[in-house]
């Protein structure tokens, strides 16, 4: 086409004419301008796709070579502005489109700078430099060749009020400042034009292939787009993420090193006065606060292009001349195509600062958090134990540090840019519209600001009812609790309807707290969305009143979006505000405890030595977090003990330990601990004697200095003998002692991880310490042995199997001394002896270690070196048991006695122990059985299955990709009510269609004028004012009805729950565990409660809200249409592919949960910036086809809202999927079958005193757990007369349990019957059947209440019947002493009686109910012998009309039996009298007697 020629299409002299001189030829130099930029091309292309190949798949998987070269950021910057300018000359170039001279050469310039950048991405990323030669050469040719254009410029007069001059001056500083940067890269590198280039490594982190979190490492372009996680997110697509996947985290961003950054700055203040937490944060994380601030700044500065571009575009279209006078001549900024680029290219910016401020924060807010988190973790490990034991400080008051408190902080974290940066917001926003509007946008902004203490008391308000609502729910929950640890005994005794309405009424008193919560955050809702209408309804027509005059469309629509800009700040202000008021608090309750004492501070060992901070600071182990892979239990095995001798302890040289006129107490002045003057043996076995509460725990705490000193002195030995500062020998002391404690203490960790306990694993060692403890049949019945993961949510070890697990630990650590504090309390007296021969006296021992053994088992003396008697807090008796037999006779003598009564006990206690250890074993085969039972049952339930294992163990993938559960979505909306949804759906949209009617009425009265109708204003503003108060009822109306739907389908919801739970069959509380169910009632209701209703509002308004103004763009221009479908498919795959963030990724991978979140708000942003460039550029050509400006106006307001909108759309979905979660998890066990309660007799036809002899038959019967398991009774027949004492008898595992159970019914009787009085059990209503009958049970269950509750919860017996049932059961005397005698209080589990005291209770229990069954099983299996003796008689007399059914594990116990049933792999094999069952030598009854099983 001849008219699009270079140099245009003049074909005189003009165009191509060099006759002045070539420079001064225009098209020439244009000509010239082009010529670097075809250098740059021809040289990297071939490069960039020599290395492509190679490179992209390097990059993925080895990042060790990437680095930043100098002025990488500024390189960046620079590039990207160099692209703005060259975009602004194509723009200004194309105005004349027959000189392609005026634009050619930016274009490719344009794609050079794109290449430049390319290029040195790649050659940065393969740490190649030299490559970098041939940027410099293009920087220069490029500042020479635009130079010269500038020079020609001036010389022929084009000066600074043309664009085409400024532009070119842009361009040459831009290439200079360039050229510069890539000057600095050789002068540091020296890669060129120097002899010896210097070596560069990547950084340690980037070496480190661990390492997977790459944003501190990568370029500008993919830090602020989060490009370089797609690998990871398309990665997730195809598999679920593992945690390992994952990766470390770059060092900057690991807790050790942010603790280390606190610490230093908060331990620098102590020198000059006391430190401050708040000066400590800034010192060590106050430059990233900073910078996010200043993000901010720029975010929020940027917003306000959105309405200043809006007014300029109608202004231009409304056909009138600008306010101000045109800029340039040549192009004036008021062009409506250039404001649509500006606008676009202001929402990206401003789009990508606000998310890099976010992402600042959060990444800070996350450090402080891990920092904060060590410095606690820190300082509970050297707190003084008295502060604890005195109640000064509670583990509540701690936990609630860790859980709490961080957090606050964290979060206040996030949100503090917004404190400076909201009011300048609000500041500048206000000026803009008095700019814009006068007066009356002042009266307008004052309704916001007006209101804004309004919403800071809702937010207040919020706050205390969510406290109130946590106390009622910590209360249902602990009540909850308590049902489920005790729903076998509630279903036996028919009480769980009783127990179901308590938690009821409870639930009902959270629901009222619930119902203000609604209320409250529904007023919230309401306030954030009907100020932006009240602000404009008051501002347009104070403006009709005031200026007489309408305002125009411009002014209008850049007005209403200012108002949207205005309301987001002070929505968040009352936000801001209160966290930081939480912020002020925690940090004060944060000082008090770091402030609180320590045991090092105690100067308890030798005299009062005072720690100088420079050794603390010195000392790796005060100010290094305490690493447990390195501990410093070690470094003692350097020293070298002093070679044995046979000396008496009180030469020092052979002394560990040494205590000198020592009083120590807990806290108060009053000393525990008594003038004690003791010395422990080096290298041999002191035992500390004495009877409960004398003192012995309190002696080893002393020498350990967690106690106060009053007076007095503790000598540990290597202070005589080691050089060095004080504070280091106190380390290597304090660190060197294996303690085991009374109470044993596990960490949720493996069965090995406990007992190394991060010191090295040696293989050797750790089986001898395994087999010294007896563990390995402990161990072999895990599923995955010493790998299966124990502590609070793993399966629960039995007292005894905790204590040896704890000893082990003690044993297994290399240390010089070990402390064990009654070791054998828990353990039967095989494994006491075994443990005492292998472990203290063989492998501790041999070892030549010093060993403390606190114990009540005397028949250990003999073993002692040395003897530590004590009594009432002081120490009785010192010495070998030869000094003590010698000088103390009488307590010889005492000791010898109780040692004989120990030895006749012994075989009783041999016959109970070792049932008690095969008991716990048995427990534990028993959980580990029904979940493999369950494995293989629920085949069909798999998917749910693996869901719940994910959330409710400690799953090692995060949870796959998952869709939107619609079906979900739809159960949580029927629970709420269907009337409730219909309110719900109808009022958002009649709200939404009335927001449309408002903004498009203000169109119209804007528009109008214009027009030859000119209808007064008279006739607008009644509308408009009746359309805003429609809107803001409205708006009520919708917040109300959503929050109340939510209401209304948690309650259901737990109502529905509970009820299943509470009537399920026993056979679903033995498969699932109590964790998982707990976990529906706690977390997942908590969500359902208060997460659904405030998302599904969210949600819904947003997404209404989008398609409201995409509706409304395409009305005000059909032709957006056309873009809008490649826009939405885009959407599609960004929240599809992005909303992969719904992570059950523990707390530690916060920072990686969150990264996730970042590309997707990122590109949606984007997303909504090309919305508004779409419209925008549909919009101002629609202009030229007779579409008023006014309408413009609406749509590209409209167009501003999505671009917020859309981000909340995905962002919530991604919330609203991880919530319905819950719903998911709740509704999975409303499918759960429950009980058949009804049974086909009906209850009239029983008799009202039945059963009345106790005569019971069982015929044929056998018995399963459920349909798809072996039966565990085979074909029993049995007949017990009435009045019969019946003892059933057998090996583990062969079906007696199972019996008892089908008494009840609880069990699947699906062949024969049980016949008890005539009738047959089957046919009878559960509640009858349960309620007739008694038991007692293995394992005491109490609740907590009162006596009177736990005895007759239904409250029909008289005080006397109670007191009678107490007597009997030897208990009368104990409960009277009781401050309230029946009323006095049961703690939870009944943990304020012993155990022998609360099996008393149970058979006290029975006895209330007087009914002629009675059935035991195994009821004395944890109690001892003198409480088992009371039960025996008490059975003997007070039931002897009744019919008792003992189940025995001792077989001893029912050799005074009527008749005896034994049973072998759930066939009854034997049925006789015990004494002819005796007389049988060969008998199976005879061999358990003989074996004791």
């Amino acid at each position: 086409m001849a008219g699009l020629s270079f140099c245009g299409n003049n074909v005189t002299k003009n165009a191509y004419s060099v006759d002045t001189g070539m420079l001064n030829n225009g098209c020439f130099v244009d000509a010239l301008n082009l010529v670097p930029h075809v250098f740059l091309l021809f040289i990297t292309f071939p490069i960039l796709f020599i290395g492509w190949g190679s490179q992209s798949s390097k990059v993925q998987i080895h990042h060790n070579t990437w680095l930043h070269f100098p002025g990488h950021n500024l390189r960046w910057i620079l590039t990207f502005t160099l692209l703005f300018v060259h975009v602004c000359e194509i723009a200004e170039g194309i105005m004349d489109t027959n000189h392609l001279h005026l634009f050619m050469p930016a274009f490719m310039g344009f794609i050079a700078a794109t290449t430049s950048v390319v290029y040195y991405h790649n050659i940065e990323t393969s740490n190649f430099p030299k490559l970098l030669l041939a940027l410099f050469i293009y920087w220069v040719l490029a500042f020479i060749t635009k130079s010269i254009k500038l020079w020609k410029f001036a010389e022929y007069g084009v000066g600074v009020l043309h664009l085409r001059f400024c532009i070119t001056a842009l361009l040459v500083v831009l290439y200079g400042l360039l050229m510069a940067v890539e000057i600095n890269v050789i002068r540091v590198r020296r890669y060129v034009f120097f002899a010896n280039p210097q070596k560069v490594k990547p950084p340690e982190d980037l070496q480190d292939l661990g390492v997977r979190f790459l944003q501190p490492f990568v370029n500008l372009l993919s830090k602020a787009t989060y490009w370089w996680m797609n690998p990871l997110i398309i990665g997730a697509h195809k598999r679920p993420i593992e945690l390992k996947k994952i990766g470390k985290l770059p060092i900057a961003m690991r807790a050790l090193t942010n603790y280390l950054k606190l610490k230093d700055a908060y331990e620098d203040q102590r020198v000059k006065k006391a430190p401050s937490i708040w000066r400590s944060m800034y010192r060590a994380f106050g430059r990233p606060i900073l910078l996010s601030s200043t993000f901010r700044y720029l975010a929020d500065l940027l917003g306000f292009a959105g309405p200043l571009c809006i007014y300029g575009i109608v202004e231009h279209l409304n056909k009138k001349p600008a306010s101000t006078a045109p800029l340039f001549p040549t192009l004036s900024l008021s062009q409506p195509p250039l404001l649509a680029v500006l606008l676009f290219l202001a929402l990206v910016l401003q789009r990508t600062f606000l998310q890099a401020s976010y992402y600042v924060t959060i990444e800070t807010g996350i450090n402080l958090r891990g920092a904060l988190l060590a410095m606690i973790y820190n300082k509970i490990l050297r707190l003084s134990t008295s502060n604890m034991s005195m109640g000064e400080m509670t583990l509540g008051q701690i936990n609630n540090l860790v859980a709490i408190e961080t957090n606050q902080l964290m979060w206040f974290l996030f949100l503090c840019p917004n404190l400076w940066a909201m009011p300048v917001q609000i500041v500048m926003g206000v000026i803009l519209l008095y700019y814009l509007l006068g007066t009356s946008a002042l009266i307008g902004a004052s309704v916001i600001v007006l209101l804004a203490p309004v919403q800071y008391l809702i937010a207040t308000k919020l706050a205390d009812t969510q406290k109130s609502t946590l106390d009622q729910s910590t209360e249902r929950l602990k009540k909850t609790t308590e049902i489920l640890k005790g729903i076998k005994l509630l279903k036996l005794y028919a009480w769980e309807n009783i127990f179901c309405d308590s938690v009821e009424d409870t639930r009902g008193k959270e629901l009222t707290s619930l119902r203000t919560f609604a209320l409250y955050t529904s007023m919230s809702i309401f306030m954030n969305a009907a100020i932006p209408i009240a602000a404009v309804l008051v501002t347009f027509v104070s403006h009709a009143l005031i200026n007489k005059s309408k305002p125009s469309s411009s002014e209008a629509f850049a007005a209403l979006a200012l108002f949207h800009i205005l309301v987001t700040p002070l929505f968040l202000l009352s936000t801001v505000v209160r966290f930081a008021v939480k912020a002020m608090v925690s940090v004060q309750k944060l000082g008090e405890f770091l402030q609180s004492d320590e045991i090092g501070d105690d100067s308890w060992r030798n005299g009062d030595m005072s720690v100088s901070l420079e050794a603390c600071k010195k000392h790796p182990g005060t100010t290094k977090a305490i690493n447990r892979k390195q501990p410093l239990l070690y470094q003692m095995d350097n020293y070298e003990q002093p070679a044995r001798r046979p000396l008496r302890p009180n030469e020092t040289e052979d002394v560990a330990v040494k205590v000198n006129g020592g009083f120590f107490t807990w806290g108060s002045n009053l000393s525990t601990l008594s003038d004690i003057n003791i010395c422990i043996p080096t290298g041999q076995l002191t035992m500390i004697v004495g009877q409960v509460g004398c003192g012995k725990s309190s002696l080893l705490l002393a020498m350990l200095g967690e106690m106060q000193t009053l007076s007095g002195k503790v000598y540990w030995s290597n202070c005589f003998e080691m050089d060095g500062s004080f504070e280091e020998t106190r380390s290597k002391n304090r660190y060197s002692v294996g303690y085991a404690t009374q109470k044993s203490w596990l960490l949720n960790a493996t069965v090995e991880d406990n007992i190394t306990f991060g010191s090295p694993f040696n293989k050797q060692r750790y089986k001898t310490v395994i087999d010294a403890c007896s563990l390995q049949p402990d161990v072999d019945l895990l599923p995955f042995g010493d790998q299966t993961e124990i502590g609070e949510r793993g399966i629960n070890l039995s007292g005894g199997q905790r204590q040896r697990i704890c000893v082990a630990r003690a044993l297994y650590q290399n240390t010089n001394i070990v402390f064990l504090d009654d070791p054998f309390s828990a353990l039967d007296i095989h494994l006491s002896d075994h443990l005492m021969q292998e472990g203290i006296l063989k492998f501790l021992q041999d070892d030549k270690r010093t060993v403390v053994l606190v114990t009540h088992k005397l028949q250990y003396l003999i073993h002692a070196d040395w003897i530590i008697a004590m009594k009432d807090g002081s120490v009785l008796r010192e010495g070998t048991l030869k000094d003590i037999q010698t000088h103390d006779v009488e307590l010889y003598e005492h000791w010898k006695t109780l040692m004989n009564r120990q030895d006749q006990e012994l075989e009783k206690d041999t016959e109970i122990d070792n049932c008690q250890t095969a008991l716990e074993r048995k427990t534990l085969r028993r959980a580990f059985y029904s979940r493999e039972a369950k494995n293989q049952v629920d085949d069909d339930e798999e998917e749910e299955e693996e869901e719940e294992e994910e959330d409710d163990n400690m799953s090692t993938t995060t949870s796959r990709r998952s869709k939107i559960p619609w079906r979900v979505c739809w159960q949580y909306l029927s629970s709420g009510g269907f009337l409730m949804v219909f309110l719900m759906v109808f009022s958002k949209l009649l709200k939404h269609s009335v927001m449309v009617a408002i903004d498009y009425w203000l169109a119209e009265w804007t528009a109008n004028g214009d027009g030859p109708a000119g209808l007064p204003d008279s006739y607008y503003v009644p509308v408009f004012i009746i359309l805003c108060g429609a809107g803001i009822a409205l708006c009520l109306i919708t917040s109300l009805t959503v929050e109340f739907l939510g209401l209304s389908a948690a309650t259901n919801l737990h109502h529905n729950l509970l009820n299943k739970i509470i009537h399920a069959p026993i056979r679903f509380f033995d498969v699932t565990p109590l964790g998982q169910i707990l976990n529906r009632f706690s977390a997942d209701t908590n969500i359902i409660d208060q997460h659904i209703p405030p998302t599904l509002e969210s949600l819904t308004r947003s997404t209404l809200l989008c398609l409201s103004a995409i509706g409304v763009i395409a009305f005000v221009t059909p032709s957006f249409l056309i873009a809008l479908i490649p826009l939405a498919v885009s959407f599609y795959f960004i929240q599809k592919y992005f909303r992969v963030f719904p992570f059950t990724v523990s707390q530690q991978h916060h920072n990686f949960k969150f990264s996730l979140s970042l590309p997707l708000t990122i590109l949606s942003d984007y997303l909504g910036a090309v919305i508004v460039l779409t419209a925008a550029v549909a919009s101002i050509w629609s202009s030229g086809k007779n579409l008023p400006s006014s309408m413009v106006g609406l749509g590209l307001t409209y167009a501003l809202t999505v671009t917020n909108y859309l981000n909340w759309v995905v962002r919530n979905l991604a919330d609203l999927e991880v919530q319905m979660a819950a719903v998911k998890k709740v509704n999975s066990f409303l499918s759960t079958e429950s009980e058949n309660y009804e049974g086909s007799m009906d209850t009239t036809q029983v008799p009202e005193d039945w059963p009345q002899h106790g005569e019971i038959k069982i015929q044929d019967l056998c018995v399963r757990y459920d349909p798809l398991l072996k039966p565990v009774l085979k074909h029993v027949n049995a007949y017990i007369n009435p009045g019969q004492k019946v003892g059933i008898c057998g090996r583990t595992g062969s079906g007696k349990s199972s019996l008892s159970l089908a008494f009840f019914n609880m069990v699947d009787v699906f062949e024969g019957r049980i016949i008890i009085d005539g009738i047959d059990i089957c046919k009878l209503p559960l509640q009858t059947l349960r309620s007739r009958l008694s038991i007692i049970l293995q394992d005491p269950v109490l609740f907590s209440g009162s006596i009177r509750f736990n005895l007759d919860p239904e409250r029909t017996c008289t005080d006397d019947r109670l007191w009678e049932a107490l007597e009997i059961a030897q208990l009368k005397n104990m409960v009277k002493a009781l401050s309230g005698g029946l009323d006095a209080v049961v703690t939870e589990g009944g943990e304020n009686f012993s155990v022998g005291q609360r099996q008393l209770f149970c058979l006290a229990r029975a006895f209330v109910r007087k009914s002629s069954i009675l059935i035991m099983d195994e009821a004395t299996a944890s109690i001892d012998m003198a409480t088992e003796n009371v039960l025996q008689k008490v059975v003997m007399t007070a039931f002897a009309d009744r019919t008792v059914v003992t189940i025995a594990h001792l077989v001893s116990s029912i050799l005074e039996a009527e008749q005896v049933l034994v049973f072998s792999a759930g066939q009854l094999v034997e049925c006789d009298s015990a004494v002819n069952l005796l007389a049988q030598q060969d008998s199976l009854f005879s061999v358990l007697v003989r074996t004791h099983k």
